[in-house]
């Protein structure tokens, strides 16, 4: 049986952190966390997650600073990045993925479709060669 994909969840709210945590592994999914961009980089430094979920709205470094960050180290460019964020007005999808992420979840999350976001993110990641098969 392979091995399941890893999923770097950056939420600094402990709400949402839990239910993404309890969706995504109801999926199958194993989930590591970080509530900052310090935990994050530690987490990232501990071993390559398959795909990374990033809140925008992170207290010190915010979300999109750590993506630029992680788009500009060659460990971790390739790593799909979802934002996981409420910023949901006009523009702020273009901005995050001209930012670097891979695509955006608007919260508060879609808890029917959510888990289905995130594994077509793994799937294109695999067609492109990024995740394992």
């Amino acid at each position: 049986m392979p091995e399941a994909d890893t999923i770097l969840v950056v939420e600094d709210n402990e709400q949402n952190l839990e239910l993404v945590e309890f969706l995504l592994e109801e999926a199958g999914l194993k989930v590591r966390k970080a509530r900052d961009a310090e935990e994050a980089r530690a987490q990232l430094a501990a071993g390559r997650p398959d795909l990374v979920l990033m809140d925008m709205q992170l207290p010190g470094t915010d979300g999109l600073t750590l993506v630029e960050e992680l788009r500009r180290d060659p460990r971790f460019a390739r790593i799909p990045v979802l934002a996981l964020t409420a910023h949901a007005m006009r523009g702020d999808r273009e901005r995050f993925i001209a930012g670097g992420c891979d695509g955006y979840i608007a919260k508060p999350i879609n808890v029917t479709s959510f888990v289905d976001e995130v594994q077509a993110a793994l799937a294109r990641s695999r067609a492109e060669g990024e995740v394992r098969a």
